[in-house]
């Protein structure tokens, strides 16, 4: 297993980043999460996950060791593959994911684009006690730093490569920043509402 991969970051956007080691570049795929703390960044140190199937190596990467291992437990539930996970961690922060699991708001869950009920449930039932044992639950998250002005290009650019419409995804982004304004909403809190609303 890779543990982890640090070097220059090559390009970067929400959904992944290329970082150059020693003249090699790692395509690694991100969450929102990874990505607003990396954002503007030269360097990164991401820890990884190598996802193995018969036709691909997919590396996923995280900015902290704890987002690595939320996303090992999300991808132990039954239903949830390696984009489905990233999905969750893209549109839920980590404090709201553990709120929602220790409360058992399914709801909350299911809001996250392609989980259903019995997936939500699942997660409930099968994370809440492995998350109070590791102390995700006390896991709180850290402010986010304002976003430029490319903001609406980038929440695009994300909800497409997260396959949404073009059409909805434009739609969601301007009813969005017209109720709140382009400079008072993050590009993760955009995307966040975005995915909710298309």
């Amino acid at each position: 297993m890779i543990a982890f991969i640090e070097g220059r970051i090559a390009e970067e956007v929400p959904t992944h980043v290329i970082i150059d080691v020693g003249g090699v570049g790692y395509h690694i795929n991100i969450s929102l999460n990874t990505f607003v703390k990396i954002k503007g960044l030269k360097q990164a140190k991401l820890y990884t996950y190598l996802h193995v199937k018969e036709d691909s190596h997919t590396l996923y990467g995280f900015y902290t060791r704890e987002e690595r291992m939320v996303f090992l437990h999300l991808l132990s539930i039954n239903g949830v593959g390696p984009g489905t996970g990233l999905m969750i961690q893209s549109s839920l922060s980590p404090k709201e994911l553990f709120s929602a699991i220790v409360q058992e708001d399914a709801h909350i869950i299911q809001s996250v684009k392609g989980i259903g009920e019995k997936t939500a449930n699942r997660i409930i039932l099968e994370l809440k006690d492995k998350f109070r044992k590791e102390g995700f639950i006390e896991k709180s998250t850290e402010l986010l730093p304002e976003i430029d002005n490319t903001l609406r290009n980038e929440a695009l650019s994300a909800l497409l490569t997260l396959g949404i419409n073009k059409t909805a995804a434009e739609k969601s982004i301007i009813a969005i920043l017209r109720k709140s304004g382009e400079q008072q909403i993050t590009l993760e809190e955009l995307i966040k509402q975005a995915l909710k609303t298309t």
